[in-house]
């Protein structure tokens, strides 16, 4: 870690159509930042913006060189615009912050107070989370807990992509290249000496969620795939459980038969057991091909991103993709 005077921090920023937000989160970060005195960077990460984001990035980054653009040629996800960021910072320290100033960010100052203590990870917790509904809320706590129990890695209970890294920990997230991407259990697995700051989740400053409910769910599945293998052990828990099952019931219809009951004669029974394994089998299928999809998404080697223009780095030695 260097010295106060000497202190490059980089905010990395994911953009999607968030033009109504840019102009109130450029003010907000440089008040913060001249208020620390620290030299720093913003980093956009453009992530195929359908408005004005991109064109008005530039015009921000012509006016002030400390605003950075790194404009993918297509939409490539959230988790993405985030690694391509951590490639892209050039600081000692790297916030990671969404655009859309739910997470404030006056809150930097915490975190990098934190920093300077000796913690390489500060990641932040919702202590409170206005404007939200109570599915929302539910759904999310309930995501974080679920997670907890079928890992082996501690990723922090009620925290979000909202966090600083220190430098060293960022050059070790950037050989992570898996596809199907979960910031912020990378960030947990990687290890180093971690804590956690509180804070108050504002509601949304302007526009709409970038994460509806079919992607909130995908988000979870690539969680629970890249850090568990619990769903596939499901599979060979329900088989022995289904197994014991048989040789009850077998038992069962064996005494019943000759103690002269009918009660399980006709079809009824036969089919009602025959469609319960169906499905059961089917939802293990499906559960095996999301496994193996991700491993046919890593086997082709394509690159995570692809930077269509990029505005304010000078140097040659551009990121590996």
């Amino acid at each position: 870690m260097t010295e106060a005077a000497s202190v490059t921090l980089s905010i990395i920023v994911p953009i999607y159509n968030e033009e109504q937000v840019i102009p109130e989160l450029y003010k907000r970060i440089t008040d913060v930042m001249d208020e620390i005195g620290v030299s720093w960077e913003l980093v956009c990460v453009n992530d195929g913006s359908r408005d004005r984001s991109a064109a008005m990035l530039v015009d921000l980054h012509r006016a002030d060189p400390r605003v950075k653009l790194v404009d993918f040629s297509r939409n490539f996800g959230h988790q993405i615009a985030i690694t391509a960021g951590l490639d892209y910072a050039e600081g000692d320290a790297v916030v990671i912050i969404d655009a859309d100033l739910q997470d404030p960010p006056e809150v930097i100052a915490e975190m990098l107070a934190r920093w300077r203590e000796g913690y390489e990870v500060v990641y932040a917790v919702r202590a409170d989370r206005q404007g939200e509904s109570f599915f929302k809320l539910w759904t999310a706590n309930a995501f974080y807990r679920l997670l907890r129990s079928i890992t082996d890695v501690n990723i922090p209970l009620d925290a979000g992509d909202f966090r600083l890294m220190d430098r060293q920990v960022v050059l070790t997230m950037r050989t992570l290249r898996e596809n199907h991407r979960f910031m912020r259990g990378l960030s947990s697995w990687v290890g180093y000496k971690q804590i956690g700051v509180e804070y108050q989740r504002a509601e949304r400053f302007a526009g709409e969620t970038k994460y509806p409910l079919r992607k909130m769910l995908r988000l979870t599945t690539d969680a629970i795939t890249s850090f568990s293998y619990v769903p596939l052990r499901m599979a060979t828990w329900f088989g022995f459980s289904l197994a014991i099952i048989s040789l009850i019931g077998i038992a069962i219809t064996i005494g019943l038969r000759l103690s002269g009951n009918n009660a399980f004669y006709g079809q009824a029974t036969t089919l009602v057991a025959v469609l319960f394994l169906g499905g059961i089998q089917l939802i293990f299928l499906g559960i095996l091909g999301e496994y193996l999809g991700r491993i046919y998404d890593e086997v082709k080697g394509r690159p995570l991103y692809i930077v269509a223009h990029s505005h304010g780095f000078e140097r040659t030695d551009q990121p590996k993709v």
